[in-house]
């Protein structure tokens, strides 16, 4: 990894978990909320999870690209974002997307 990527995520992850706002652990894996992945770095891009029509709009504006995990093709919600001046603010809308219950689901 890069030192730049490394020093970015750093930056972003310090920045999450300082904030009395979000409710962020951080992990080997990558940054989670209420136990579950929202971010984390893959070489020198952040990888985020966003809702389906944001991580295509990103990825039709080439701001991002589709990322393919371990279980086979691209992630209609997980993006690779190389922009490192994006990363504080789509690991914010990753953090809030993941964190927030499904409407409906909260009774």
């Amino acid at each position: 990894m890069g030192d730049e990527a490394d020093r970015t995520y750093d930056a972003v992850t310090r920045e999450l978990l300082l904030d009395e706002d979000y409710d962020v652990d951080f992990t080997p894996d990558g940054l989670l909320v209420h136990g579950r992945l929202f971010a984390f770095l893959d070489e020198d891009d952040l990888i985020v999870e966003l809702p389906a029509a944001r991580s295509a709009d990103l990825r039709s504006r080439g701001v991002a690209e589709p990322f393919s995990g371990v279980h086979g093709g691209p992630s209609r919600n997980w993006v690779r974002v190389s922009d490192r001046e994006l990363w504080s603010e789509l690991a914010r809308e990753a953090h809030t997307y993941v964190g927030e219950p499904p409407v409906g689901r909260q009774s």
